[in-house]
């Protein structure tokens, strides 16, 4: 019966040897997985980072609402990856790795409001749109402007009220185009207490222009005048595009947007990668044991 025993002991132990490989290999393999769950949720989100900053500089409002539904959409892939690898954690992983993606998922809910408002902001272009209009058809009204007066001037010159004639023109070309020269400045600005600045400097200019060209429509030989009504019709025009171009340069969306991603998105961005990097490393620190191997 001995050798019937010590057979029966040594299936016993080579059952126990093989169950604990398979086991320690299960480990290993669960520790594999977890730890590729978190490099998906790094790369996630870093395509949707990625995908937000490309939005928000991209200078067509098609380009910017193709670029931030895709970060849309990996924003949301990373909420997938981040409940799929809590499942996986609450299986089978450790309270400090717990601990880790409970601060990713709340640095993460912030991020998501962040984005949200960004990309919302971004698609508008409301600063570029207003660039558009200050240097396209509000220089060319501008423009058409000084060119009229410039004609009055030059062909009153040498009548008894040139000179008066060429003092009104020039004052209202001078003042149109400092109002002209402080759109690109208001477009720009982020502050409305200095864009309220700009505007009422532009005000008083604004006051400079219609003084001149009443005054210029007040001179018996101008009345009637094609040049002169050139340059009041141009400046009207001028007038009614600086009202929609201001209009969009306070919704202020590009600049907003831009300083949301470079300050507020950037900070709880790096949050959330050091959450998860710190994750990964407790995950690849994990205790497996190792069989040891027996003996001949």
């Amino acid at each position: 019966m001995v050798p019937g025993t010590a057979i029966l002991v040594l299936l016993v132990m080579t059952g126990a040897h093989f169950r604990s490989q398979a086991s320690s290999a299960a480990q290993f393999e669960a520790r594999a997985r977890r730890a590729d769950r978190v490099s998906r949720l790094q790369l996630g989100l870093s395509s949707a980072s990625e995908a937000e900053k490309t939005a928000v500089m991209a200078v067509t409002d098609q380009d910017s609402k193709a670029s931030a539904d895709l970060a849309r959409a990996a924003t949301a892939q990373v909420e997938r990856e981040r409940q799929e690898l809590e499942a996986m954690l609450r299986s089978g992983g450790t309270p400090r790795e717990m601990d880790l993606l409970d601060q990713f998922s709340r640095s993460f809910v912030e991020f998501q409001r962040i984005d949200g408002e960004i990309l919302a902001l971004a698609i508008k272009n409301t600063n570029l749109k207003a660039y558009g209009l200050a240097f396209g058809p509000a220089a060319q009204a501008v423009q058409e402007m000084d060119d009229a007066l410039s004609k009055l001037a030059a062909k009153s010159a040498g009548s008894p009220d040139g000179t008066k004639i060429l003092q009104l023109a020039f004052a209202a070309q001078t003042s149109g185009l400092r109002i002209q020269t402080l759109l690109a400045p208001h477009i720009a600005e982020e502050s409305d207490a200095q864009m309220d600045k700009l505007e009422a400097s532009m005000a008083k200019d604004d006051e400079k222009v219609r003084s001149a060209l009443d005054g210029l429509g007040a001179i018996p030989r101008l009345r009637g005048d094609a040049d002169l009504a050139s340059a009041a019709q141009s400046y009207a025009r001028f007038s009614d595009l600086r009202k929609d171009i201001l209009a969009l340069s306070r919704e202020n969306t590009n600049v907003r947007s831009l300083t949301l991603s470079l300050n507020q998105k950037r900070k709880v961005a790096t949050v959330c990668e050091d959450a998860l990097t710190s994750l990964k490393q407790a995950i690849l620190d994990e205790p497996v044991p190792v069989t040891p191997v027996s003996p001949r």
